[in-house]
């Protein structure tokens, strides 16, 4: 969760109560640029909030919350403390979804399994996923813009802690090499809205050692909030029709923001729009309500939940590890977390034929 990614809440809180709130607009394109020209600023705005979120994460596990040896690898920012309200935001989003990943590679552990992370950036999933399962048989996926996946293959590449990781790594075969394929672990460097247009008639994008067989876990943190509704319907039916086709397994673990319409909300997204960037899912799925029935239209027929990230650490989070995370710094703005808690949700659905199939399994406690 990037600094940037929510409002001041100072200033928001005091709106609330009467007081003033101003804000001024930067890095707004032009009038007289072209569709082209504003199209690749956006994606520039886009592509930085993921260092935004390496930073957060650094923060977070110096300060101990989560524990990522890796996370200061990728990051090339200088280390900012954050506040201790975006420390706990980053916590719980990391947490939740790490809770999910564990519960799928736990059930049937000696069965391969497959994850496919859209929009991965600096993600170190995939790392800390070899030292907490050194025995499972897990394929990872990374799919990004080349000019991220670049950087990290860089970043992988120069670290001796990463490509250990992967064993015997190649050297690059051009100065700017922005793929990598393996048999546990797969950068690919593709804009997902190519998928977008993609025909039932014309061949997809080849993803090598994209199995087709085994269950499979697609993972968006703040991925596809960024594309129009109807983009991210033909980019998943790609996946779930085509790269990943019915009767395999199949799930989507989403990270989202939710309730655009009260202060809050409308605060998040003027201060986004400042640096051109928009959520078209935001307003699209704008309630809890929504994105279940969203994902139930995707195809998840067997499961589909969601739960804000307040519920999630009221109740995913034992009281041992609340107390923990509790005495790392001092936090009082208790009314200021449950509301920036209260408009980010993880949702989660599966279709995989029934209540002995593995998200079926996996997820049968997990509470919304």
């Amino acid at each position: 969760m990037a600094t940037q990614e929510i409002p001041n809440l100072k200033s928001l809180l005091a709106s609330r109560r009467g007081g003033p709130s101003r804000g001024r607009g930067r890095g707004r394109s032009g009038p007289g640029a072209s569709h082209e020209d504003k199209e690749a600023m956006r994606d520039n705005a886009i592509r930085n909030t993921d260092q935004d979120a390496a930073g957060s994460r650094v923060s977070c596990v110096e300060l101990g919350y989560l524990h990522d040896p890796y996370a200061r690898l990728f990051a090339s920012q200088p280390s900012t403390r954050r506040l201790p309200l975006l420390n706990r935001g980053t916590y719980v989003r990391t947490s939740a979804i790490d809770h999910l990943v564990d519960k799928f590679l736990t059930t049937y552990p000696d069965s391969p399994k497959q994850i496919v992370s859209l929009g991965a950036g600096t993600d170190t999933r995939f790392f800390r996923l070899q030292d907490g399962y050194p025995e499972s048989r897990i394929v990872y996926h990374e799919v990004d813009f080349a000019v991220n996946t670049v950087a990290k293959l860089a970043s992988i590449r120069k670290h001796p802690q990463l490509h250990t990781k992967l064993g015997a790594i190649e050297p690059p075969r051009t100065p700017n090499e922005a793929s990598y394929y393996s048999p546990t672990y797969n950068v690919h460097a593709l804009d997902l809205r190519s998928l977008a247009s993609s025909s039932d008639g014309v061949p997809i994008p080849e993803l090598p050692n994209l199995d087709p067989s085994i269950p499979t876990l697609l993972l968006s943190e703040m991925c596809l909030t960024y594309l129009q509704p109807s983009t991210v319907s033909s980019i998943l039916h790609i996946f779930l029709t085509r790269y990943i086709a019915v009767p395999t397994p199949a799930a989507l673990v989403l990270y989202e923001p939710v309730l655009p319409n009260d202060a809050f909300g409308r605060t998040m997204i003027s201060n986004l729009s400042t640096r051109n960037i928009s959520l078209p899912t935001l307003n699209a799925y704008p309630e809890l309500s929504d994105q279940r029935a969203r994902l139930k239209g995707y195809g998840f027929v067997d499961g589909y939940k969601v739960a804000d990230t307040a519920l999630i650490w009221r109740e995913w989070v034992p009281k041992a590890e609340k107390d923990r995370v509790a005495g790392l710094e001092m936090l009082d703005e208790l009314e200021e977390l449950e509301l920036l808690l209260r408009h980010y949700c993880v949702a989660w659905a599966w279709r995989d034929g029934g209540a002995e199939g593995v998200f079926s399994k996996a997820w049968a406690d997990v509470q919304e």
